[in-house]
């Protein structure tokens, strides 16, 4: 089981370095990310985009492309599609956006005459190294969905729990995080937490997932709490999968992980075909690094 970031990269670094489609390639740092990738050998980059703009960021950077396979697109809107086209037609194991709205990108993605939809519903899942916690925290959906229902809270745990098993977690443990661990139908998040823990005794999410809900964020991540409350838990303190209400909750748990606590993080979007690398301008070199194992080790083992 990968409990670091930095295993992460040596995962990626000794598996089969995978083709990595770079949608409007044009940005500086993502381009420095994946230069770097492509030294350790975890990627044979593709890079779609303005290539007067990737050759003259190359150059200030000093980075040598002469070897990549380039692209010259210029028009953002074709550059997304014949990124996606790439990878739909098996040229590509993974997709990653570059200087481009997410929008543009993922409606190249959901585009059903080329694009790499499925039944599933898209859902970001970062990734978390937090100082003093024993193992990775993987936290959805804090990037995409803003006010799932239940039915997309289901569909939103199966991709977190199939990214973490592609990093080699054999039992996974989910908590669907609420305000209190008491169901309360003032509180709707609570019932749907409830009825996913539910779902989960039945048998749905697989025999190697532990599902609860709702707990408090501190009960989930927190043994001293829960026996403090003498709540008895699977999953307290031990959690993998932190598994939030909405939008809002994900991008303030996420955004305090980073700013407060000093944790370095990945992130993907899952759900599609293949594993799409989406990563925030303000995000550090290490995180656009990190992203990328984290595509490729996810396209490796899917």
């Amino acid at each position: 089981m990968i409990t670091k970031l930095e295993m992460l990269v040596d995962t990626a670094k000794q598996g089969k370095t995978m083709k990595l489609v770079v949608a409007a390639a044009h940005d500086e740092d993502v381009l420095g990310a994946i230069c770097k990738a492509a030294i350790d050998k975890i990627i044979d980059p593709i890079l779609v985009g303005d290539k007067n703009e990737i050759l003259a960021i190359a150059d200030r950077q000093g980075l040598e492309i002469s070897n990549y396979e380039i692209h010259d697109i210029t028009d953002l809107y074709e550059a997304a599609k014949f990124s996606v086209k790439l990878v739909s037609e098996g040229k590509g194991d993974f997709l990653m956006k570059g200087l481009i709205d997410t929008a543009i990108l993922l409606k190249a993605v959901l585009d059903k005459e080329y694009g790499l939809r499925t039944d599933r519903l898209l859902s970001h899942v970062m990734i978390y190294e937090v100082p003093h916690y024993h193992k990775l925290i993987y936290l959805t959906d804090g990037g995409m969905n803003i006010e799932p229902s239940f039915d997309e809270k289901v569909k939103i745990t199966e991709n977190a729990i199939d990214a973490c098993k592609a990093l080699g977690n054999k039992v996974v443990k989910v908590a669907a995080i609420a305000a209190k661990e008491k169901v309360s139908e003032k509180m709707p998040t609570t019932v749907d937490a409830r009825k996913l823990q539910e779902l989960c005794e039945q048998g749905h999410f697989g025999p190697n997932a532990i599902v609860e809900g709702p707990l408090a964020l501190d009960l989930a991540i927190s043994k001293d709490a829960a026996a403090i409350k003498k709540f008895k838990s699977e999953v307290s303190g031990d959690v993998d999968i932190l598994l939030v209400p909405t939008i809002e909750v994900g991008n303030g748990i996420g955004k305090t992980l980073t700013y407060l606590a000093g944790a370095e993080s990945a992130g993907i979007i899952m759900g599609a075909k293949v594993p799409v690398v989406l990563t925030s301008r303000a995000d550090s070199y290490e995180a656009k690094l990190y992203s990328i194992a984290l595509g490729s080790v996810i396209s490796m083992n899917s």
